[in-house]
């Protein structure tokens, strides 16, 4: 009884360190602004509202159009799903933002409506597929950023990562230590069934 309940606690012991040291690398890739020169700049859709960028989109969109002014890619592309009750994607949104925001609307393109991070992350995948680069500067909340490097690479892309300051997320201590620590769970799943 002695040596299952020992066995119990190091594995526990495990997967606690396990999981603290992914959070880690979670703060440490969310800390660091990884934008270099890229084929196109992606920004991961968040919440729209009655054709508006929440908040949170909107300091994502904000950090992709500056961005794209500072030279680092000719082309930003926007993810998102559609919600319940919507006409319209989040990447509709976002394109439609960024246009009246002064980008060229030939820089800027809507993907096909996508639900979830896999989903939107196989859509960059298929827009650069036939297409010679594959360098890609990543746009979302800091927490969101290394689990989103995950899933490009297995589409065969090259990304760099880039937070969006500014969004509430951010700034929110412990909204923002919420998502951070679900991402110690959701980062070893993207790296074990998302090949």
């Amino acid at each position: 009884m002695r040596s299952r309940v020992t066995a119990a606690l190091a594995v526990l012991v495990l997967l606690v360190a396990g999981w603290a040291a992914i959070v880690t690398d979670v703060v440490v890739t969310g800390a660091r602004e990884g934008a270099a020169p890229a084929d196109a700049i992606a920004v991961l859709g968040a919440a729209q509202y009655n054709g508006r960028p929440s908040p949170v989109f909107r300091a994502r969109l904000d950090k992709a159009a500056a961005l794209f002014r500072a030279g680092d890619a000719p082309v930003v592309l926007v993810t998102g799903g559609i919600g319940n009750r919507d006409t319209v994607s989040e990447a509709e949104v976002g394109r439609r933002y960024l246009v009246v925001h002064g980008l060229p609307p030939d820089a800027v393109t809507a993907l096909p409506p996508s639900a979830t991070t896999v989903a939107s992350v196989t859509q960059l995948g298929a827009w650069f597929r036939g297409r010679p680069g594959r360098r890609v500067v990543l746009v979302s909340d800091a927490f969101h950023l290394l689990r989103l490097r995950i899933l490009a690479r297995r589409q065969g892309l090259v990304p760099f990562t880039s937070p969006a300051r500014g969004s509430p997320i951010s700034a929110n201590f412990r909204a923002n230590a919420a998502y951070v620590a679900a991402e110690g769970l959701k980062v070893p799943v993207a790296w074990l069934f998302y090949r």
